[in-house]
């Protein structure tokens, strides 16, 4: 652990470059701006458009339900509430969508933009660690919700980013440390391709407490794919704590382990009050980084 502390340590506190909006704020909006028109043109360029059909596929190969209300640090409980209307609203457009094989799916490029003008309301945003109101707010639960349910699928991640920063303590905790993706309107995109014989479908629904979903496909599936975790940890350096783990994905046929392969590494810095009780308490692992 004393390496990749230091590795990730390292690379945090002196970055090789430092983002041109960083340097230069007034730049941000510019450079959202001009990069959602490149996105525009490169998905119409390189993407085929998914139909949306309100028959189902038979086979279910993957299901997940998340809870819509969670206690995330002080944050408003209205933006929550007005989280399940955003995800109404997306999920209109995203129930029913099939993924030919070889495909590639993208969050945005189906459910288009996120703007009050399509219906989205003020939600939860959150943005280095910030909790902020916009349009669109909350979406994130989805993406987090798709990553997951579509990594438990025979596909390949394109795109995926993940939080720059742990922002609110677990409460609930019931998958991996960042096992989500993080998304901005069109600019921030989360894609999975299908690459199995078969087409897939999504089929999203809501009840009062959860966001629900499958993914269907044509006929069994024999391959069946498991999310785990390796060397989850937090580090601390002086006084500031760092969050740390790896995921993996086993692959399977009839119960037997046919492949493992490593997705991706999560590191990031943690912004809410860490202590000895809270580690404790979940069983968490503490390591103490020293030059």
């Amino acid at each position: 652990m004393n390496e990749i502390a230091k590795k990730h340590i390292t690379a945090y506190e002196r970055p090789k470059r430092k983002a041109l909006s960083s340097r230069f704020p007034i730049l941000l909006k510019p450079i959202i701006f001009t990069k959602r028109s490149l996105r525009k043109v490169k998905n119409k360029l390189t993407l085929k458009n998914l139909k949306q059909k309100d028959t189902f596929l038979t086979s279910v190969i993957a299901r997940h339900s998340s809870p819509l209300f969670r206690k995330l640090g002080d944050s408003d409980t209205e933006l929550q509430k007005n989280k399940v209307i955003n995800l109404k609203q997306a999920i209109s457009k995203l129930n029913g969508i099939v993924i030919p094989p070889g495909e590639t799916f993208s969050l945005f490029n189906v459910i288009g933009s996120t703007t009050k003008k399509y219906g989205y309301v003020e939600g939860m945003l959150l943005s280095n660690g910030k909790v902020s109101r916009g349009f669109g707010g909350g979406l994130c639960q989805l993406s987090n919700f798709l990553f997951w349910i579509l990594s438990h699928t025979d596909s390949v991640v394109v795109e995926r980013y993940h939080h720059s920063v742990d922002a609110f303590p677990d409460s609930g905790r019931t998958l991996p440390f960042g096992s989500g993706a993080t998304i901005l309107n069109n600019f921030i995109d989360l894609k999975i391709k299908n690459t199995s014989k078969s087409p897939i479908q999504l089929r999203l629904w809501l009840t009062d407490l959860s966001l629900k979903g499958q993914v269907l496909a044509e006929g069994h599936q024999e391959k069946k794919f498991h999310l785990r975790e390796n060397n989850h940890t937090f580090i601390k350096r002086n006084e500031r704590y760092f969050r740390y783990n790896e995921i993996y994905r086993d692959s399977y046929i009839k119960g037997e382990k046919i492949g493992e392969e490593k997705l991706f590494t999560n590191f990031a810095p943690v912004i809410y009050p860490v202590t000895k009780e809270y580690l404790e308490e979940r069983g968490y692992l503490l390591f103490e980084y020293k030059d």
